[in-house]
């Protein structure tokens, strides 16, 4: 199945309950339909230096950020294709860059440094990339459910719907299973909008109905921050122990 390479759209998110997400799919059914794909578990690694430099920007929220993510829609072995994704962001519109390679090719060209297998401009940007940001490395594991579906109407207009978001930073792997610290709570669902126009009239009415709200949602920027604060409150943990233990190593002395 040939692939698209080059996106240029908007992306919008909306959290919202399971009860929610019925309705809206009630007010979609006439007007959308589920992709080739349909029903899958997305598998992604996100790429970022040793200080986390691209997803403590991102979390600024800034009027333009990039991030690299190699992804796959299903487990996969060595030989089975996986995408590249180059993903940028300016004043509110996505361009996305992504290649296809086996994974095998994939972990040689970007963590072993091989040079790329075949010569084109994507693939010159994502060398550039690394070459801009020098200690890019896999950093995080994230998965989740999503069903996909596109407009009827011949339009580029897409919503996707994702649940089970699980992020982990061990078994940086796309051809593991999927599991990890749960995102977002279990009746939980991130929609994504994805178009390079207006969201139909429709669409925007089932919103309103529902009281469903934009919101600014990042999956890899809410597994750092837990990972961030998961590691703060260790240091704190760690200091409070050593205190505790200088002070009987002390008490000790003292009686002595």
């Amino acid at each position: 199945m040939a692939y698209q390479a080059v996106f240029k759209r908007y992306e919008m998110k909306y959290k919202m309950t399971r009860k929610q997400r019925a309705a809206v799919l009630e007010a979609m059914l006439p007007h959308m339909r589920l992709d080739d794909f349909g029903h899958t578990t997305i598998r992604n690694i996100y790429f970022d230096t040793d200080t986390y430099r691209l997803v403590r920007r991102s979390i600024e929220k800034p009027v333009y950020k990039e991030k690299l993510r190699i992804r796959s829609y299903r487990q996969v072995s060595a030989q089975d294709k996986v995408f590249i994704e180059l993903k940028k962001k300016y004043d509110d519109v996505v361009y996305k860059r992504r290649e296809s390679l086996s994974q095998i090719e994939t972990l040689e060209w970007l963590v072993k440094g091989t040079p790329f297998p075949k010569a084109t401009q994507i693939g010159n940007e994502i060398d550039y990339f690394f070459s801009f940001y020098q200690t890019l490395k896999p950093k995080v594991f994230l998965s989740y459910e999503r069903e996909a579906f596109y407009a009827l109407d011949g339009s580029d207009f897409r919503v996707t719907f994702d649940e089970n978001i699980l992020a982990r930073q061990e078994e940086l792997s796309l051809s593991r299973e999927v599991w990890g610290e749960r995102l977002m709570d279990e009746d939980d669902v991130l929609m994504e909008i994805k178009t390079s126009g207006g969201i139909p009239l429709w669409m925007a009415e089932a919103l309103t109905r529902e009281k469903i709200y934009k919101t600014s949602f990042s999956k890899y920027g809410t597994a750092y921050e837990n990972i961030y604060w998961r590691s703060k409150r260790l240091t704190a943990q760690y200091k409070v122990m050593g205190r505790q233990m200088n002070s009987q190593y002390t008490g000790r002395i003292f009686i002595a």
